[in-house]
């Protein structure tokens, strides 16, 4: 097997996926390697998953080749551990993994063999993890950019640590920095690389978007605002400049990558501020959805007001966002798996079997992840839900953290638990 090199320059975590209670509580500059199966005629190809939602922060891998059909038990087990208690899922880049969690108030960043799941470095520091209604553990899933891998705390620390050795390069923190106060369930947004910028969300009257300089931590611009919602940073290209829309706690927001300029915005209002879904861009459009009954919106922010296009209740992402894929949306609308047609928003069909969940795409099919830790291959289309391959990987409740699929390897993850399981082609 060759391990390719990884290098993001471009477009680098419902939110990264995490615990809210129910009611009664996305040009990315990459280069990849083959995999040469010379047991077979099947080449894989294998890429790396650096950060939050993929290469392109949109659900998507171009992985292909992998094995879409599995055993009654699964694809086989390569290692599985435990990662303390936390919602974050889980980063690849040159052969290593890289996850948060917590135990008894202390966070951890791990870094670990991604084949293996040994250990090769582990990041601590105090950090309260019990929300008000007792609902705890980290929410940001690491962003890894050549040798530097960046993390927010659930209480707003930043930090910039080597990928080599978990060494702290830089570090901020969100409260006594940007005079940032913590979301009620915790800071959740994964940091995004842009060039030589790294853009983070502290939130609020001071500093709603600050960009960074990658290396050191110096603060290029930051850009007053509303309060931080729990969703990731979205990058996209308008007019030929580089710019970010961030779905904070009261709406959706355009920022221009260079100077910070807010370039339009749209409100977008959900019970609690649940605004967790990481937005949808495609060319001047964005898709936004919400749980608690808010539903969803497909907004062309090229308009002066921006102007939307469509709003209806048929998508309602709790946590976890939909996947665009060739013209519809695939998503959890609450507790059922729905396809909407991107340019209506009619619901072409709707699937409960697989309950609440999350999804990742890859070589033409879906892996549907419920919350309770069953892990399932399927064909989506317009024409409906067909499950190919499907197993119960982990146990347990709120398994919210979105599958990741990597050179071959499956991972996971549950609120403590990781799984790493074996499914390249034979």
């Amino acid at each position: 097997m060759i391990i390719q090199s990884f290098s993001l320059s471009g477009n680098p975590l419902t939110a990264p996926s995490f615990r809210f209670p129910s009611r009664s509580r996305r040009s990315l500059v990459w280069l990849s390697g083959l995999t040469v199966l010379t047991s077979s005629l099947l080449t894989v190809t294998a890429l790396d998953w650096p950060q939050w939602r993929g290469p392109n922060r949109d659900g998507i891998s171009q992985e292909s080749g992998w094995l879409t059909s599995w055993p009654a038990a699964g694809p086989k087990k390569v290692w599985s551990g435990k990662v303390g208690v936390g919602y974050s899922t889980v980063s690849v880049s040159n052969g290593r993994l890289y996850t948060m969690g917590n135990n008894a108030d202390v966070d951890a960043v791990y870094c670990l063999d991604a084949n293996t799941g040994a250990e090769i470095w582990k990041h601590t520091y105090p950090c309260p993890a019990k929300d008000p209604n007792g609902y705890h553990g980290t929410r940001c899933t690491p962003t890894v950019d050549g040798k530097l891998v960046y993390t927010v705390s659930r209480a707003g620390h930043l930090f910039c640590l080597d990928a080599g050795s978990g060494k702290v390069v830089w570090s901020k923190e969100f409260a006594k920095d940007f005079g940032a106060k913590a979301p009620r369930w915790g800071f959740a947004g994964s940091p995004l690389v842009e060039g030589d910028r790294l853009i983070v969300e502290p939130g609020g009257p001071q500093a709603a978007v600050v960009a960074l300089e990658k290396t050191t931590g110096k603060v290029l611009w930051q850009t007053p605002g509303d309060p931080a919602g729990y969703s990731s940073p979205m990058p996209y290209t308008a007019d030929g400049q580089r710019c970010v829309a961030i779905l904070n706690a009261k709406g959706v927001a355009g920022y221009r990558i260079n100077d910070g300029k807010e370039l339009w915005r749209h409100p977008w209002v959900t019970e609690y501020d649940v605004n967790a879904a990481t937005p949808i861009v495609e060319g001047d459009k964005v898709f936004l959805s919400s749980g608690y009954n808010a539903g969803c919106v497909l907004v062309q922010f090229s308009s002066q007001p921006p102007k939307v296009l469509w709003q209806n209740k048929n998508m309602r992402n709790h946590v976890n966002s939909c996947i665009l894929w060739q013209g519809y949306l695939y998503g959890f609308d609450e507790r059922e798996l729905k396809c909407l047609d991107w340019k209506t928003g009619e619901v072409k069909w709707s699937e409960k079997s697989p309950g609440k969940g999350s999804l990742t795409y890859a070589g033409g099919k879906f892996l549907v992840y419920s919350e309770k830790g069953r892990i399932a291959v399927a064909d989506l289309s317009p024409a409906g839900y067909k499950e190919l391959s499907g197993a119960q990987v982990l146990e347990g409740r709120d398994t919210w953290a979105a599958p990741v699929l990597a050179n071959g390897k499956l991972y996971c993850r549950s609120l403590e638990d990781l799984v790493c399981l074996d499914v390249a082609g034979k």
